[in-house]
C-alpha cells in the first residue's frame, strides 16, 4: 500500500470505521449473503452456518456493476460452491442469482422465500466490511417487519486491502468504492432505497477530502 499516501489511508479508515456497524451475532432463522466480488464473504457466511448461527443459508447475487466485468458465472452460484466445499450441505442452501444491486438482493430473496413458502422471522446479513451499514439500511427499508443483524469478515482495514478483497481490484479501487458507498448512504434515503442514517461531521469531511483528491470513480451523478 506504499503507493497510497498515509494521509489518504487515514481518511479512508474513517470511512471504513463508519461503514462497519460491529453488531454482535445472534442466532437467526436464516443467513442472507449479499454477494459481490469478495469471495471471503462466502467463507464468512459458510463458517457462520457451520457454527450453528442459522439453519438456512441464502446466497443472493447475479452480476453487478463490478462483477459483470470480472466474471460470467453469477456471484451467488460461485459463493454457494465455496460453502459446499467448506462442508455446508446443498440442501441447506438457497440461491438467488438474478439481482444486480443491494435492493434487489433483498427484494428477490423475499420473492424466492415466498415461492418456497418459507417465512424466516430473523436474518443474519453477511457482507463486505465496508458495506455493513448500507446493507443494513437497505434491508430495514425494503423488509422492515423482519429482524436483521449484519456481519462481515472480521479483518482490519489494512488486512482487507492487503489480502481479503478480489485480487483484480487494487487498493485504490477499494477506496473509490468506499467513497461511493458513503455518498449512497447520504443520497439513497431520499430516493426511497434506504433508511436515513446520521453521518458524523468527521466522516463527511473525510469523504469530501477524498473526493477532492480524485477518489470519485464510483460516485453517482447528482
Amino acid at each position: 500500500m506504499a503507493q497510497i499516501p498515509a494521509s489518504i489511508h487515514n481518511l479512508a479508515k474513517i470511512l471504513w470505521n463508519y461503514h462497519r456497524l460491529n453488531q454482535p451475532l445472534e442466532p437467526a432463522d436464516a443467513i442472507l449473503v449479499l454477494c459481490s466480488y469478495d469471495k471471503r464473504v462466502a467463507e464468512r457466511a459458510a463458517q457462520l452456518w457451520l457454527d450453528g448461527w442459522a439453519p438456512l443459508l441464502i446466497f443472493s447475487g447475479g452480476l453487478g456493476v463490478i462483477t459483470r466485468a470480472l466474471w460470467s458465472e453469477p456471484e451467488a452460484d460461485q459463493f454457494a460452491q465455496i460453502a459446499v466445499n467448506m462442508g455446508v450441505p446443498a440442501e441447506a442452501i438457497l440461491i438467488e442469482n438474478q439481482s444486480t444491486n443491494t435492493g434487489e438482493n433483498v427484494i428477490f430473496t423475499r420473492q424466492l422465500l415466498a415461492e418456497r413458502n418459507l417465512e424466516p422471522a430473523s436474518f443474519l446479513l453477511v457482507q463486505k466490511p465496508y458495506m455493513e451499514r448500507r446493507s443494513y439500511a437497505t434491508f430495514r427499508k425494503v423488509w422492515p417487519e423482519k429482524l436483521a443483524r449484519v456481519t462481515s469478515p472480521q479483518v482490519s482495514y489494512e488486512e482487507y486491502l492487503d489480502s481479503y478483497s478480489n485480487p483484480d481490484l487494487s487498493p485504490e479501487q477499494i477506496i473509490h468504492i468506499m467513497v461511493g458507498d458513503l455518498q449512497r448512504i447520504r443520497e439513497y434515503p431520499e430516493k426511497g432505497f434506504q433508511i436515513p442514517q446520521e453521518i458524523p461531521q468527521e466522516v463527511w469531511v473525510a469523504y469530501k477530502t477524498l473526493v477532492n483528491a480524485g477518489y470519485n470513480q464510483h460516485l453517482i451523478k447528482e
